[in-house]
């Protein structure tokens, strides 16, 4: 999680202005007001809507090699492959990789997936919203001449996912979450990890929130989604009610990135 999603925050998105509230009269003509789209769908329009245009174009040079970054998003850069590394790490030293399956929800452009292809994974199904990313990831992944029977890229929001993989793993994407959605999203992923389940997400701090605050304050035309901290014990409470213990959790940081890191397996 950037603090540059904090500072960018806001509500006032492009998308967010052109889609009824779930609680404002219907359009003159709606056949019913139960057609409306709820808070929920409709933040995640915005969501589909930033990553598959402005959104895209950003965070496609951020996790990239390109210099066209500035130093505050070459920090994130620096920050999430932190993470990333971290958790190929782990993955490593529980060894056993090409008889393992995954599930890397919320891929973004293959920032996890393709390296963990690349160290041996049995299978990986990669998925995520944005039509634009997973499009960027399966071309870095030809590129990299990576065999897409063992890496397969789909475009999914993280409610439809489905299936059974031994790990199951969410890096930075509950941003996009309030706290008990996300609570929500960790048991649904929980549901279909066999052994193990990795997620991060931006801890609730009295700094953050106030990083939160001040994105708040000034909305404008070139801001992104809207972006939340998350309570830890929420979310060790969720993989706790779906039968998993947290194992082990690292706190990665680097200027404008702040992500706590959790590993749980099934108990």
């Amino acid at each position: 999680m950037s603090t540059e999603q904090l500072l960018d925050n806001t509500s006032e998105t492009a998308s967010s202005q052109t889609v009824p509230s779930p609680t404002a009269p219907a359009p003159t003509g709606s056949a019913s007001t139960s057609s409306a789209p709820t808070a929920k769908d409709s933040e995640k329009s915005e969501v589909e809507a930033y990553f598959n245009s402005t959104g895209f174009d950003r965070w496609n040079r951020i996790y990239s090699d390109s210099e066209d970054v500035n130093k505050v998003q070459r920090n994130i850069r620096i920050g999430h492959q932190k993470t990333v590394d971290q958790v190929l790490a782990w993955l490593q030293e529980e060894g056993n990789l090409p008889q393992r399956s995954f599930c890397d929800a919320g891929c973004g452009v293959g920032s996890l997936s393709l390296p963990l292809a690349a160290l041996g994974a049995g299978q990986i199904h990669a998925s995520d919203l944005s039509e634009a990313m997973v499009s960027e990831a399966s071309r870095r992944a030809g590129e990299q001449g990576i065999d897409p029977d063992r890496l397969q890229f789909t475009a999914s929001d993280l409610e439809s996912l489905e299936g059974r993989y031994d790990t199951v793993i969410c890096l930075d994407v509950f941003i996009h979450y309030p706290q008990e959605p996300a609570e929500q999203m960790v048991e649904h992923l929980a549901s279909l990890a066999e052994r193990r389940l990795l997620v991060s997400f931006a801890p609730y701090t009295p700094l953050l929130a106030v990083l939160k605050r001040i994105g708040e304050l000034f909305p404008g035309p070139s801001k992104t989604t809207r972006a939340y901290t998350l309570r830890e014990s929420g979310i060790v409470a969720a993989a706790e009610r779906s039968g998993f213990r947290l194992v082990r959790r690292s706190l990665n940081q680097a200027p404008f990135y702040y992500s706590r890191l959790i590993e749980f397996e099934r108990v």
